[in-house]
C-alpha cells in the first residue's frame, strides 16, 4: 500500500512524502509522487505515528477489570483505533487474586490471537503492591506487601505478557520485588506511583531499576522544598519517563508545561488513564469494585477522589497543543516514541523504514481521519 500527504512527520518536521508499506511494515519513504500513484492521497492532512496508550483501563462501557470474553477486549481495540491508538496496554487495577488470573487469561488470549483494532501489546499491573495513602481508587483491603512468588505467578498466566508494572517502593518488600522483577523478567518495566515515597527512597528503586512514574502528580507525595519526595526524585532523574494524564482535571496546564520543560519532549508519555466511560456521556460507572460518577467528564468516586478519567489519546494531543502551544512535531513523541522506547518496542513509534506500518492521520482540527495497524486500515472517518 502506497500512501501520501504533504505533512507526513519524518524525524521531527513535517514534510511532503510517500510512505510505502508492504507485509505491515513501512519499506520506503520517500519524496511525495515518487514512488507512483498513492492508493491513499491524505492530501494536506497530518500523518502521524500511531499513538500507544500505555496505561489505561476501559472505555465504552467496558472496564477491564470486569472482561469476560475475549470480544470485548477487540470492541475496545476499535474504538481505541478510532481515537488514534495503534498499540495499547491494558492497566488491571488491584483486585482479589482469583479475578486477577481470570483478566490475565483473557487478556494473554487477545494478545496471542491479535485484535481487529488497536494492537493489544502486553499487560500493565496498576498494583497490587501499593501503599494505602496513596491508593486512589484501589481498593484498601486488596493492596499487598511486595510479594515476589506472587508477580510471578501473574508473569506465568499471562505468558510473560505483563510488561508494564506500578510499584510503591517504600512498601514493605517492594524494593526487593523491583530487583526481583529487573533480574527474572528484564521485559517488564517497572513504574513507581501510588506511593508515598520521600526522596531517597524513589531514588534507590530508579537506581533498582524503575524507569517510569506513572501519572507524575497523581497519587504520589508531592514536592516540598525540605523533602523533593517521590515528584521531586522522577523531575530530577533523566532516565525516568513520567506520564502524564492531559484531561485538564488531574494535572493544571501550567503543570503539564513544567514537567514537559523539565523531563524534555523524549521523556513525558501521554496516557489517559481511562476508565469504561470514556466515550460515553455523564453517569454512574464502575472501576474495578468502585463506584464511579462522572460529572462534567470527570470521574470522581463518592468520596470525591479522582477515579482515572474519560481522556482519549486524540483528545490528549489537543489538548497537549492547547496547553503548551507546541505543534503536532514537537508533541508527537508524548504519543508514540517515548512509549515505544521506554517498553523496548523498537518496530513502532516513529515513520521510517522498517517500522511497522502503524500510522495515525488527522484533520486540520486534530480529528482522526484514518489509521492503519500494521498496514491494515482499520478505522476510517465517515464522511458527514
Amino acid at each position: 500500500m502506497l500512501i501520501s500527504s504533504t505533512r507526513v512527520l519524518f524525524g521531527d518536521s513535517f514534510h511532503p512524502l510517500d510512505i510505502l508499506i508492504e507485509d505491515g511494515i513501512i519499506t520506503r519513504v520517500s519524496k511525495r509522487s515518487s514512488l507512483g500513484t498513492p492508493d491513499i492521497d491524505f492530501s494536506d492532512n497530518v500523518i502521524l505515528p500511531g499513538f500507544i496508550d500505555v496505561h489505561t483501563h476501559g472505555a465504552i462501557n467496558i472496564d477491564i477489570n470486569h472482561l469476560t470474553s475475549y470480544e470485548e477486549v477487540d470492541r475496545l481495540s476499535l474504538f481505541f483505533a478510532s481515537r488514534g491508538v495503534t498499540s495499547f496496554l491494558a492497566s488491571v487495577l488491584t483486585d482479589t487474586k482469583e479475578q486477577t488470573e481470570k483478566l490475565l487469561t483473557i487478556l494473554r488470549l487477545a494478545i496471542e490471537r491479535g485484535l481487529s483494532g488497536a494492537s493489544l501489546v502486553g499487560i500493565h499491573l496498576e498494583g497490587p503492591f501499593l501503599c494505602q495513602e496513596y491508593k486512589g481508587a484501589m481498593p484498601p483491603s486488596l493492596i499487598l506487601d511486595g510479594d515476589n512468588d506472587l508477580f510471578d505467578h501473574y508473569q506465568k498466566i499471562s505468558g510473560n505478557n505483563v510488561r508494564y508494572i506500578t510499584i510503591a517502593p517504600e512498601s514493605k518488600n517492594c524494593m526487593a520485588l523491583i530487583e526481583h522483577i529487573k533480574k527474572i523478567s528484564p521485559s517488564t518495566k517497572i513504574a513507581i506511583g501510588h506511593s508515598a515515597a520521600e526522596y531517597d527512597v524513589a531514588i534507590e528503586a530508579i537506581e533498582k531499576g524503575a524507569v517510569a512514574a506513572t501519572h507524575t502528580f497523581n497519587a504520589m507525595k508531592l514536592f516540598h522544598m525540605h523533602r523533593p519526595a517521590i515528584s521531586g526524585a522522577v523531575l530530577e532523574r533523566d532516565e525516568v519517563y513520567t506520564e502524564v494524564i492531559c484531561d485538564g482535571f488531574h494535572l493544571h496546564p501550567a503543570t503539564v508545561r513544567l514537567i514537559l520543560k523539565t523531563k524534555g519532549k523524549d521523556k513525558v508519555i501521554a496516557i489517559t488513564d481511562s476508565i469504561m466511560a470514556s466515550g460515553l456521556p455523564d453517569g454512574r460507572y464502575k472501576l474495578g469494585v468502585n463506584d464511579v460518577i462522572v460529572k462534567d467528564g470527570d470521574a470522581k468516586l463518592l468520596d470525591g477522589v479522582r477515579a482515572g478519567s474519560t481522556l482519549t489519546m486524540d483528545r490528549a494531543l489537543r489538548n497537549l497543543i492547547s496547553f503548551t502551544k507546541h505543534d503536532n512535531a514537537y508533541l508527537a513523541p508524548l504519543m508514540s516514541k517515548n512509549a515505544a522506547t521506554m517498553l523496548s518496542l523498537p518496530d513502532r513509534g516513529t515513520l521510517s523504514e522498517g517500522k511497522r506500518g502503524d500510522i495515525t492521520v488527522l484533520t486540520d482540527k486534530g480529528e482522526v481521519l484514518s489509521v492503519f495497524v500494521n498496514g491494515k486500515n482499520v478505522f476510517k472517518r465517515e464522511e458527514k
